[in-house]
């Protein structure tokens, strides 16, 4: 998952880069404030933190100008304590409102929390050059497709919303139990086994690596 960062600090964004690689994320820095939108709509981040008091353009209007051609997920952050803002922000389309200082590891669950929630119910994902179309249940690679069962899918669809992150099973299979169908420890064991057989035909061999006593991570 790409997160950009838009903030004049370079200090702060450095520091925002290197918290959001240590957590697992792909951390850009965007540069061009005067030409923002274009440089954001370019680059197709999964999700941008975007502080208020930026050049050019304030971080609310440009949220504005944004949301008439995107619906990135965006988390508005501020160093004023200040409702207003935070009702512009999210009248304007803000997925979400943090002020700063922040604890960085709220900032982290306050990303993966609309992540997650902006990517449930959305009919694509993408891993490299695989395109998980979710409401097939299809994986596509290039011209080569495959049908994956109901929980194939959804395991799929989890660990890339979670890429990088080491995922417990246990969320795996409270995932699969939200979908109605009953999962036991053995099924995902089976259905794993079998989304692996199925990556690997498509030329994406040991990419969901097992980590001892954590759980799965998709590299």
């Amino acid at each position: 998952m790409r997160i950009l960062v838009i903030e004049d600090d370079q200090d702060l964004c450095q520091e925002l880069k290197i918290m959001l690689e240590n957590a697992g994320y792909e951390g850009m820095i965007l540069k061009d404030f005067q030409h923002a939108k274009t440089e954001i709509l370019s680059c197709h981040p999964d999700l941008i933190l975007l502080d208020i008091g930026i050049p050019f353009m304030n971080g609310e209007m440009l949220l504005r100008e944004l949301r008439k051609e995107s619906h990135i997920p965006v988390i508005m952050v501020t160093s004023q304590n200040n409702e207003m803002h935070e009702v512009l922000s999210m009248s304007y389309g803000a997925d979400d409102y943090i002020t700063k200082p922040y604890n960085p590891t709220l900032l982290l669950l306050r990303i993966e929390a609309v992540l997650r929630r902006t990517h449930h119910d959305i009919g694509t994902l993408s891993y490299h050059n695989l395109v998980l179309q979710i409401d097939r249940g299809v994986l596509k690679c290039g011209d080569e497709s495959l049908i994956l069962t109901k929980n194939e899918m959804l395991i799929l669809k989890y660990l890339i919303i979670h890429q990088g992150h080491i995922v417990s099973r246990e969320e795996l299979m409270m995932d699969l139990w939200d979908s109605e169908e009953f999962v036991d420890d053995n099924t995902l064991t089976v259905n794993m086994s079998r989304l692996r057989h199925k990556l690997k035909s498509l030329g994406y061999e040991d990419v969901i690596e097992t980590r001892k006593g954590l759980g799965y991570i998709l590299i």
